[in-house]
């Protein structure tokens, strides 16, 4: 093979490996017509104990991102142990949420409980199974104390602090829980953390996010 189609190729396979070190590259919020341009307002900091929720201020409109709606629904701040991870490219959601973390606080953020657990993702969901000597925690605790969450980058420095997270760190993230619209397709928050099933997760606008 020539010499110069070898320079192509090692040049495109560089191009390529720099491109994927980039990590995921978030859309970037739009002010609607007359509005003025969205800001990532911060919501309190939640405590380790529980996650926090609090009331959408009233300069908080709805805005555009990408190519989706979005209508805050309320603040929401978590410290919370990584029980998963499940990276999503081709469902509905993808471009607007690449990422789904699954996880636990309170009692579900003790390595020696969780890990009793067969934890997996698929789907959007989040699924966990026991052994025969029974759950390490009573069912209803394990529905309060951890959840599935779709993650929404609210920009670029976000979506590579999202792209190193893994299973076992200790995460905080502060956000907005959401509703996100594009034609025929809504994805709505959960607003509890009482609830399970289908519709029991929540979609986070998520404007600050650290890991450790």
């Amino acid at each position: 093979m020539p010499r110069w189609i070898w320079i192509l190729l090692a040049l495109a396979l560089a191009a390529l490996v720099w491109e994927g070190s980039r990590g995921p590259s978030a859309p970037v919020a739009q002010a609607l017509p007359g509005q003025a341009a969205f800001n990532c307002v911060l919501p309190p900091p939640a405590s380790p104990a529980v996650p926090l929720q609090t009331e959408v201020p009233a300069q908080m409109q709805p805005f555009m991102h990408g190519e989706f709606m979005m209508s805050p629904l309320a603040g929401f701040s978590i410290e919370a142990r990584v029980l998963g991870r499940e990276d999503y490219r081709f469902d509905d959601g993808a471009s607007l949420s690449p990422t789904d973390l699954a996880l636990g606080w309170n009692g579900m953020a003790d390595p020696a409980v969780y890990r009793r657990l067969d934890i997996s993702q698929s789907g959007r969901w989040y699924h966990y199974r026991w052994d025969a000597s029974g759950p390490p925690l009573p069912l209803e605790e394990i529905i309060r104390s951890s959840a599935n969450m779709h993650l929404v980058p609210a920009n670029d420095a976000v979506a590579q602090a999202l792209s190193r997270v893994r299973p076992d760190q200790t995460v905080r993230l502060q956000g907005w829980l959401i509703e996100a619209r594009r034609e025929n397709y809504v994805w709505r928050s959960s607003t509890t953390r009482e609830d399970s099933g289908a519709g029991a997760c929540e979609l986070i606008y998520v404007c600050a996010l650290s890991s450790f």
